[in-house]
């Protein structure tokens, strides 16, 4: 069998695994995709460090986790959809919009705490990425753990927000974020895409996920994704944006977050069920280009409001 040198992602964090060196061969032995999928159950993210820096050794990551999905929204760039289904490419140009101001400092390429589809009645399994151009500083991948949430969230809220069910919707533009956005934050200018995004997703019904939910290995998790949360269902009032912002607020204040220092041979996977994500912003006069693959998969809780059925964007998956 081949063996695969695993390592803590960080002693402190209890989440989280590395997995050094591995090759296509390797990521071809059933035992090893078996150890891996067994890891990442219980971690929730792989680094994978030191690996071949291509779109095939990113497939073949991804391969090991599940089919991949086409990202649900058409007006999202992709890498090659023909040949490279489901991988999808993010681009942050130096010197174009996408700006915001936060703590007296302008960046481009922040994006706020959250989890993937959410917008959607199905959460994808996971997502796999890798880094094509790095900016010098900044541009880190931060990732926050729904089971340590769910333990540090204070027990007043935790009894308040247990059985509750979140409302979202897809908008991108974050001058109309509601919950969870930080003190101070302004849009300078935004994304170029995000228009087309937000037009491509506004006749999908929302989407109605659960706050908390269990694991079927028994641990509960605090699963708010503060960007495009819309309300509380049946709290859509100023007691339950109270209730919701306060959440969001918690999450900021109390994750113990894992932010990843890019290198342009590390791919990595995160637990799109159980993990919040988000990145620290970038100087402006800088590129940052990521690619991501998305694992097809769904955890079975969610659901479009008042039986709203699937638009045809969200149907695209492979």
């Amino acid at each position: 069998m081949t063996e695969i040198s695993v390592s803590a992602l960080r002693r402190d964090l209890p989440f989280g695994a590395r997995i050094r060196s591995t090759t296509r061969t390797a990521l071809a032995d059933p035992e090893v995709r078996r150890q891996i999928l067994d890891l990442f159950e219980a971690r929730g993210i792989i680094v994978f460090e030191n690996v071949e820096p291509t779109t095939q050794m990113h497939v073949a990551i991804s391969d090991v986790f599940g089919p991949l999905k086409e990202h649900p929204n058409p007006a999202v760039a992709r890498v090659d959809k023909d040949s490279l289904p489901g991988v999808i490419d993010m681009h942050t140009k130096a010197g174009e919009s996408g700006i915001v101001e936060l703590d007296g400092r302008r960046m481009s390429a922040w994006i706020p705490w959250h989890f993937d589809h959410c917008y959607n009645d199905q959460l994808n399994r996971a997502g796999v990425l890798r880094a094509i151009e790095i900016a010098p500083q900044g541009g880190l991948t931060g990732f926050a753990d729904g089971i340590q949430l769910y333990e540090a969230l204070s027990p007043a809220l935790r009894s308040r927000i247990e059985r509750q069910n979140i409302i979202y919707k897809m908008d991108v533009i974050y001058s109309n974020m509601r919950f969870g956005k930080p003190k101070g934050l302004l849009e300078i200018s935004e994304k170029p895409s995000a228009r087309a995004v937000n037009e491509a997703a506004k006749h999908t019904p929302r989407a109605i996920h659960p706050a908390v939910w269990t694991r079927r290995s028994g641990e509960k998790v605090l699963h708010v994704s503060p960007w495009m949360a819309q309300g509380i269902e049946g709290q859509e009032n100023d007691q339950g944006d109270a209730l919701l912002e306060a959440v969001c607020q918690e999450i900021a204040e109390k994750s113990l977050a894992y932010h990843h220092q890019w290198q342009l041979t590390d791919m990595l996977i995160w637990d799109n069920w159980r993990m919040l994500h988000s990145v620290t912003g970038m100087n402006p006069s800088h590129s940052r280009r990521m690619q991501r693959t998305t694992i097809k998969g769904d955890y079975g809780l969610g659901r479009f409001e008042d039986g709203g059925r699937r638009a045809p964007v969200l149907e695209m998956t492979v």
